[in-house]
Order: C-alpha cells, then structure tokens, then sequence
C-alpha cells in the first residue's frame, strides 16, 4: 500500500494542477496566461507533442517553476512543473522499451512523488491499439507499486478512461465502448486498488461533471463531455483534499485544449511539504 503518512505537521495550502493541452506549443500563449491567473504550485502536463528541445522552458522559468520535460515530436508527451523544485525526475514505466511513446514522468516534489502520465487511447475496442492501453494501464499499476511504495503520492494525468457512469454524459450509449468498456474500467480501479484516491470524488459524489468534450458537434455547449482527467491521491494527502475543481472556463477560451485543466488544493503538512519556500 502506499503510505499513509507525512512527517511534517505544520499547515499550509497549495494548488496542484493536471491539463492535456494538446500542443504546448499551439497553446503557448493560452497556458502562461492560465498559470499567471491561477498560480498552482504544481502542473502536471500531457499531450505536449513536442521533443524536449523545442519545449517552451523559458516561459515555465520566467514563472518561477523547475520544469521536467518527456516529449516527441507531433505526439504523446508529458512534463512536471513544480514551484518548489525537482528531485529523483524518472521517465517512462518501470518496464521501459526502447523507443517508447513518452507517456510518463514522475518527479518528487519535497518528499511527495508526483506523476504525469497520459495512458493511451486506445482507438477503439476491436483495434490491437486497446490491447496497448489494458496493457499500459497494468504496468503503470506495477510502475507505482515498484516506485512510489511508502511516500505520499500524486498521480494526475488523462487516463482516456470514465471510471463511472457519472462520468459519461450518455452511459447506456457508452457501455462498452472505448472509455467506458469495463475492461478499460477494470485496469483503473486496480490502479486505485494500490491505495490511490480519486481527488474529485472526495468532494463531488454527482454527475455533469466532466474534463473533455470532442470539438465537433456543439459537444461544450451540451455539456456532452467525459471525465477522464483525475488527480488521484494516496490516502495520507487524500485527508488534506481541501477542494477540486474542473476550470471548464479554460475549455471555453480561444482556441483551446479539448481537456479541461483539474485543480486540487491540499492543505496542512502535505502541502506544506509541495510549497515552495520563496
């Protein structure tokens, strides 16, 4: 299991934040104004699709955050931004194949190990694609098991998967099919199983709420959207969960990401432990 207890006890608040962006480089502008406005102390980014050279570090500097990158040209990609620095930066599952898409990074954060992963689509169910992502989704079980046993962790990411009708606008139409197959559904409550705790149900129990609406089809306007973006918590910062919020106005701007960014806030010796000191 992983741990269930911090070190520190004195209190503080921090901002922790996960967003597909779907292009940094496309959404450059878009996203320096997001940080400026909501000042989160940790980013986990995803889909940057961009190799680590081209990746817009300065702008992340400027900000005052150490940056982590794992990208690749065009696709994939993920990076870590964190207020209070970098330690232990570690790229891809535990099993890494030569060639891999970037699909994951971690770093720790002052004691707390941090996660940025984005598990593959999968296409569709007949597609040898699901195959890759069951398969992923099982050896990001075994990354955190081997890597993340006895600290404080976060996992934030798009995991490309509804974990629960609530998080499906339509899920008699989605039964079965791609982000909602109960295969999908059965290799994200193991993941949970490791002691992980699902930020946003701590304090939303409803439906309605959801990280990404497809572009076409007025889909925002209907709010006909999926919740496949999670921050999930070990159980000792779980108890710190002060509030988690879907920014759906950022899925409302100019040219945006298809996702929505999940902002969480911690507080007490958890987040004391993710703050910077400045």
């Amino acid at each position: 299991m992983l741990a269930r207890r911090l070190r520190r006890s004195y209190s503080a608040s921090v901002l922790v934040a996960s967003w597909n962006v779907n292009s940094i480089r496309a959404r450059q502008d878009l996203v320096e104004n997001w940080l400026r406005d909501q000042r989160p102390d940790v980013v986990c980014l995803q889909e940057t699709k961009v190799v680590d050279d081209d990746f817009p570090s300065e702008m992340f500097q400027r900000l005052g955050y150490a940056l982590a990158v794992a990208g690749q040209r065009s696709y994939n990609g993920v990076a870590i931004a964190s207020r209070s620095g970098l330690e232990d930066v570690e790229i891809g599952l535990w099993d890494e194949r030569p060639g891999a898409d970037r699909r994951l990074i971690a770093a720790t954060v002052n004691g707390v190990r941090v996660f940025s992963t984005y598990v593959p689509n999968g296409k569709s169910v007949a597609s040898p694609d699901f195959a890759v992502k069951l398969d992923f989704l099982e050896r990001l079980r075994e990354t955190l098991a081997r890597k993340a046993a006895g600290v404080p962790v976060i996992l934030c990411g798009d995991f490309n998967v509804a974990l629960e009708p609530e998080d499906v606008y339509d899920p008699i139409k989605f039964e079965g099919q791609l982000h909602f197959h109960p295969d999908e559904r059965v290799r994200l409550e193991r993941l949970l199983e490791l002691g992980l705790v699902d930020a946003f149900r701590i304090h939303e129990k409803g439906g309605g709420y959801y990280s990404w609406w497809d572009y076409r089809g007025a889909s925002l306007r209907k709010n006909e959207g999926l919740r496949i973006d999670y921050v999930f918590l070990s159980r000792d910062l779980a108890e710190r969960c002060v509030s988690v919020r879907i920014d759906a106005a950022a899925r409302r701007l100019p040219r945006p990401s298809d996702h929505a960014p999940v902002i969480v806030q911690l507080s007490g010796p958890s987040a004391e432990a993710l703050q910077a000191t400045d």
